[in-house]
């Protein structure tokens, strides 16, 4: 398998998107920066994994793609609920 110049640039242009918003997610000066440079970094992977899909001319990795994409908002949401929520004692009592 050879790759063409078009599909080398692309791999180079997700590999640096890859590294910026992992810079960012290590230096988010908040937990939102970081919990929206998380969900970015899984939208990359999902569209890398795709890419290979297409390269390798294999299924498993769209299947792959799939599975990360819901676990991804699955994470995010649950992530922004707990951020967003503001803490409850926890007394025990119900209303």
């Amino acid at each position: 398998m050879t790759l063409t110049l078009l599909q080398w640039f692309t791999l180079l242009l997700m590999g640096v998107a890859l590294l910026l918003t992992l810079a960012r997610f290590l230096s988010g000066p908040s937990v939102a920066d970081r919990i929206v440079a998380a969900d970015t970094l899984a939208v990359i992977t999902i569209a890398l994994l795709t890419l290979l899909s297409l390269l390798f001319g294999s299924a498993l990795y769209l299947d792959l793609a799939l599975l990360l994409g819901v676990l991804a908002f699955v994470g995010v949401v649950a992530l922004a609920k707990a951020v967003l929520s503001p803490l409850e004692p926890a007394t025990g009592e119900r209303e």
